[in-house]
């Protein structure tokens, strides 16, 4: 009988998914686990899920008595680490908030470190100039102290190579999680719920943060008068809450808060005119990634990573008036988006793309 490679998962908030698009990464990939060869283990935040539940598709949770996001992501990250050093063959590392301690974590552990740098943390606006140069460090300490790095886009996998002379594995995320079989009836009530009609309106669904250049996107949808379904979390910060009061007289766009009914969100998603991508930092992009996977028609902000992701068959914009223009003028396919999609974006595809590394 074959030895089990014994494997944990740090940086996440946990599973089951709720939260962001690494835990939705990590629920499809233990749950791939279909032959048992890998026995998972995912350091989970007692503070964020329940800790009384101990084992999730076969796989081992345990719990660090701190919040996995915000300022606690630094020290939950260590602490997991801390307590993955002994008795694991491999220890996936997802972000790099605590890896400044990968370099001490090097010298406790015998396990193969695999680190998945994701998006480009200290280039996003939100942060001040303290905050950037602690991530810049972490970045920096993740790459020379893991064993393979992981980057989610070839975008990333090029920066690696440029400013760190180092070789990046490129695995992306999938996007196939995001397909529902929802009936034309019930797309059809969800539709009139929201007063919208089939192939009459764009949407854009994501955070409402500089770096997704909410303000350019509104300002294109306020000019022409084309509706819009804007799905954000309107209520979260200062920035998005002026930007909800600046826009929320505008009759043709609606600001619509975060929406969990996955069917409904298949619905808006499936039946929309355009997809609208603002997202200017990071690598592949789950929320895009799914709408490519509903076979939208992707029109996205103007920057290598989304290229990369769309594989240059979208159109892009760069400003607001450029979407304006595209927004009566773009023939992106939605139905090769969806072909692009089911040959490099399926959970089961980087399931097995991340089994093969560990």
């Amino acid at each position: 009988m074959n030895k089990k490679t014994k494997v944990a998962i740090i940086g996440t908030q946990g599973v089951p998914a709720g939260y962001g698009g690494f835990e939705s990464m990590v629920d499809n990939i233990i749950g791939a686990n279909t032959n048992g060869d890998i026995s998972y283990t995912v350091f989970c935040s007692s503070k964020d899920k329940d800790k009384s539940l101990k084992e999730y598709k076969g796989c081992r949770l345990k719990y660090v008595p701190l919040h996995a996001n915000g300022m606690q992501s630094i020290p939950y990250d260590i602490l997991s680490m801390i307590r993955a050093a002994c008795g694991y063959d491999t220890l996936l590392i997802l972000g790099t908030s605590g890896c400044t301690f990968l370099p001490i974590l090097r010298c406790l552990t015998r396990a193969r470190l695999i680190v998945n740098i994701d998006g480009l943390e200290h280039k996003r606006a939100k942060w001040g100039r303290l905050a950037r140069t602690v991530l810049r460090l972490s970045e920096k300490a993740a790459v020379r102290a893991a064993d393979v790095i992981i980057a989610d886009n070839k975008g990333i996998q090029d920066y690696v190579s440029q400013t760190y002379h180092k070789d990046a594995i490129v695995i992306t995320y999938g996007g196939d999680n995001a397909i529902r079989p929802v009936s034309e009836e019930k797309q059809a009530e969800i539709l009139k719920s929201y007063d919208l009609e089939k192939d009459n309106y764009s949407i854009s669904v994501c955070r409402i943060e500089p770096e997704n250049n909410a303000p350019m996107i509104l300002e294109a949808f306020a000019k022409t008068g084309m509706p819009l379904v804007y799905i954000g979390n309107w209520n979260h910060n200062a920035y998005a809450r002026q930007l909800r009061k600046q826009y929320e007289d505008v009759t043709n766009i609606k600001m619509l808060d975060s929406i969990y009914d996955l069917d409904v969100l298949y619905a808006l998603r499936h039946n929309c005119k355009y997809y609208v991508h603002g997202h200017s930092a990071g690598g592949t992009n789950p929320s895009l990634v799914e709408a490519m996977s509903i076979g939208c028609r992707v029109l996205a902000y103007d920057i290598v990573y989304n290229r990369e992701t769309t594989y240059g068959q979208a159109d892009y914009f760069t400003d607001a008036d450029s979407l304006a223009t595209l927004l009566t003028t773009s023939q992106t396919d939605g139905k090769l988006m969806k072909q692009l999609a089911m040959e490099h974006y399926t959970w089961e595809k980087i399931a097995r793309e991340y089994e093969q590394i560990f």
